[in-house]
């Protein structure tokens, strides 16, 4: 079993108050498959230039990860260059490049025409159209978006969260689609759009997830030092939806694991530059965090506690 993620692959540069990183490995394929892939193998539907340097392509080179959706194509690859506040909670867009992404036409082989489980990263909703109309059996279609679609194509993007079964956003961008201001009740507006499943990622504070049965909360893992918070989204997308293809059913338990693992794999991105962090961690670490955020959120009263009993 495997998942497909269609996204975009870059170069980064990226200032922090922490430092600066030029042209490293970014885009939310990358940073999607590197952290589902701990889970479930992954393939990847991206586009990059003849200029696309070989330590970036080496550093997706898994044997649970498939490159052979990554089209190569003459030009030069998307590139991105943002600062982000002293806070890291905001950043300035310096410089976009898309491109050879600006011609990006996802076409999907035949193998990949098969896949079930998929993740649509924040691209045009005309590019997430046409892959779904290529997948002969879609089960579990995740699908992120982000503002700039969300005014200028929100005709197109209704459309497709008719035909999609999670839909995961921040904060922001729940509001700017659905016009609540209360987090719980722009989750439930979404429901409404058409998705089963709405995650709503809330950064430094974790994630919450609303369903027409289930709403549950988790929050981030305490980080001592914060690097570069470039992709943290795109890494929870990958470990929730990578431990949440992986248990193979949807159910409020396992719905319930994925966000944890989600905050969790975030935690390891924010630790450096770009990939750099996800790219090295190892499976005891990411059990250890688990188990961590579970302590955090393990609560029950005792006799002491009951004081209205």
């Amino acid at each position: 079993m495997a998942i497909a993620v269609v996204g975009s692959l870059g170069l980064d540069t990226i200032q922090t108050p922490a430092g600066r990183a030029v042209e490293v490995l970014g885009g939310s394929a990358a940073y999607f498959a590197l952290a589902a892939r701990h889970f479930i193998p992954v393939s990847l539907v991206a586009v990059v230039g003849s200029d696309f340097p070989a330590e970036a392509r080496g550093a997706l080179e898994h044997p649970d990860l498939d490159l052979s959706g990554i089209e190569v194509r003459d030009g030069k690859t998307f590139r991105w260059e943002g600062v982000y506040s002293k806070d890291m909670n905001t950043r300035e867009t310096l410089r976009t490049e898309l491109n050879v992404f600006e011609e990006f036409r996802p076409r999907l082989h035949d193998r990949l025409r098969s896949f079930t489980d998929v993740f649509l990263a924040n691209i045009d909703p005309v590019l997430q159209r046409e892959v779904l109309d290529q997948l002969k059996h879609p089960r579990l279609v995740l699908c992120d978006t982000m503002n700039y679609w969300i005014h200028g194509k929100r005709k197109e993007l209704l459309e497709i969260l008719k035909r999609v079964r999670i839909l995961l956003i921040n904060e922001e961008e729940a509001r700017e689609l659905t016009g609540e201001s209360l987090m719980h009740k722009a989750a439930r507006a979404i429901l409404t759009l058409g998705p089963e499943i709405a995650v709503i990622k809330q950064g430094e504070h974790g994630a919450f997830l609303q369903s027409r049965d289930l709403y549950f909360t988790c929050p981030a893992v305490p980080i001592e030092s914060v690097i570069d918070p470039t992709g943290a989204g795109d890494t929870f997308a990958g470990g929730f939806f990578g431990a949440l293809a992986r248990m193979e059913r949807v159910t409020d338990r396992t719905l319930r694991a994925a966000v944890v693992y989600g905050c969790v794999m975030a935690s390891f991105t924010v630790e450096d530059f770009g990939v750099l962090g996800l790219a090295r961690v190892q499976r005891p670490e990411i059990l250890r965090r688990a188990d961590q955020v579970m302590e955090m959120t393990r609560f029950s009263l005792d006799n002491t506690a009951r004081l209205l009993r």
